[in-house]
């Protein structure tokens, strides 16, 4: 494994050229450009916040409710971009596939880069709100990047096994935009953690977005640090995840040329 990340990293520049142009095109001819970034989570939110603040008197921990829901949607909606985009990237670059050789893994890193950006856009809306809301800076906010990290791992895992079983069975395609929802609904993104009763806890930890999500919420909106019940088994989830989710790409990328 450590082969292929050094040889992934040789081929940085590649993944980086591959984001540029995911990029360019996503909003290419487009009227709004880059604010579809920002009116996805936030329309998203709008919603939550009628149905599960309004109707369901969701509580937010004593933090207004738009902040709480888009604070969490802010790094959901990166997660399932990421993985609707990744997912079909091998099958979408078969040319590119067939004629050159490059790790194909940068296809999979150029549409999570391709998310980033995504979310670094997003993120001037959420500091936005924090300011309107009263919500200050503290210095517990940097912890976002280690836990967005841990993202990134999940995410990589995750996108390596279902691309891989994309080409050769693309009914994947078909089942991911339903299992995106689902699982957005078994994760506490319009409700709080403290909702989910206490003799449950210990199954709903195995989501690892029940962590990361939590520790979003903590360092953001309270500048707590995240505890290590929250956060120490979506980091076992996430590292193993990457591991076992990068091995089963590379023993699967032997055959890709052949099949795709």
């Amino acid at each position: 494994m450590w082969r292929h990340l050094r040889e992934l990293y040789e081929y940085r520049e590649v993944a980086f050229w591959l984001a540029v142009r995911q990029v360019k095109s996503r909003y290419k001819q487009t009227l709004l450009g880059g604010a579809w970034a920002v009116i996805q989570p936030f329309l998203v939110m709008v919603v939550f916040t009628l149905v599960f603040s309004k109707m369901a008197r969701m509580p937010s921990e004593g933090v207004p409710y738009p902040v709480f829901s888009y604070s969490g949607l802010l790094f959901w909606m990166f997660f399932s971009t990421s993985l609707t985009t990744a997912t079909p990237s091998l099958v979408s670059n078969s040319d590119l596939i067939r004629k050159i050789y490059f790790p194909r893994e940068t296809l999979l890193l150029a549409a999570i880069a391709a998310g980033l950006v995504d979310l670094a856009i997003a993120s001037l809306v959420l500091a936005g709100m924090l300011w309107y809301f009263g919500v200050f800076l503290r210095p517990a906010m940097l912890l976002v990047v280690p836990v967005l990290l841990l993202q990134l791992f999940l995410t990589f895992g995750i996108v390596c096994i279902t691309s891989a079983v994309h080409i050769r069975f693309r009914d994947v395609g078909h089942a991911l935009p339903l299992l995106v929802q689902v699982w957005l609904f078994v994760s506490p993104v319009a409700y709080p953690l403290s909702a989910v009763p206490e003799r449950y806890h210990l199954l709903y930890m195995v989501n690892p977005f029940a962590g990361l999500i939590e520790a979003y919420r903590r360092v953001i909106l309270s500048g707590a640090l995240p505890g290590g019940n929250v956060l120490a088994p979506a980091a076992l989830v996430c590292c193993a995840t990457f591991v076992v989710g990068y091995a089963v790409f590379k023993r699967a990328e032997v055959g890709f040329a052949d099949i795709v």
